[in-house]
């Protein structure tokens, strides 16, 4: 017997479609939720609804993500959703900025898949993602991988690969990629694109330097590049997440 011959004998006997809502309910820190093909919310979990300011989960239902959050963070995570629906392509391992009912932002890494119907139509999506937390600085791995992460961070504006920071940890450049990825929950690429990321909201934030200024600073060779990497990240231009961080700050 194949295994999708399993899940059809298993799924076809419940009394009522699996949404796995429950599960997701028991998981702080994980945001969870199905949309159908208007990429509004059918299914969420306990943490999504807390993120959206409410202990009820059903106000959310029949909502988009521009709806239930505030912009400009809702409008991108809908453009993402449609953008899914009418490609088919999945979402994996975006690292996001995300906004927290306290006002402050943290980041995670989200993931998307499109569900097909018939006739490989897309009928909606399903997607998952994990807040990210500050390494365990007491681990016994973190003190091989500092020094590493200090030198990156004091040289954002330069080009940073994983076997010059494998050097610096004195470790195999396969060896170094594992424990970041164990301390951070994040590949060694993606590592280095949320300091930058950091040190550019940190400065459109703080500083009242140019666009073209911060976003060479944290390694991009043009204005357009940086751009276009901090839309993608924050889903806002640098220029609207100074606006919003910065209500009284002028475009550059």
């Amino acid at each position: 017997m194949t295994g999708s011959s399993l899940v059809t004998g298993l799924f076809g006997r419940l009394a009522e479609p699996f949404t796995a809502e429950g599960v997701f309910d028991c998981l702080a820190g994980v945001v969870y939720f199905v949309k159908n093909e208007r990429a509004e919310y059918v299914v969420v979990n306990r943490t999504l609804a807390e993120r959206c300011g409410t202990q009820d989960k059903r106000t959310l239902l029949g909502k988009t993500a521009a709806q239930a959050f505030p912009p400009p963070f809702g409008r991108s995570f809908w453009e993402q959703d449609m953008r899914l629906i009418a490609s088919g392509q999945p979402v994996l391992n975006q690292l996001e900025l995300h906004l927290y009912p306290t006002g402050l932002t943290g980041w995670c890494l989200t993931n998307k898949f499109p569900l097909r119907g018939s006739g490989d139509v897309i009928v909606g999506l399903v997607g998952v993602s994990h807040d990210l937390h500050p390494p365990n600085e007491s681990a016994e791995e973190y003190n091989s991988v500092a020094a590493a992460v200090r030198h990156a961070r004091a040289h954002l504006d330069r080009r940073l690969v994983t076997e010059d920071l494998a050097v610096i940890a004195g470790l195999s450049a396969y060896q170094f990629d594992q424990r970041v990825r164990r301390l951070f929950r994040l590949s060694t690429g993606q590592l280095l694109l949320k300091l930058r990321m950091d040190s550019a909201a940190e400065q459109l934030r703080d500083t009242d330097s140019p666009v073209v200024e911060v976003g060479m600073g944290c390694g991009y060779a043009d204005q357009s590049a940086f751009t276009r990497q901090f839309r993608r990240t924050t889903g806002m231009t640098p220029g609207e997440y100074r606006r919003t961080f910065r209500p009284l700050a002028t475009d550059e």
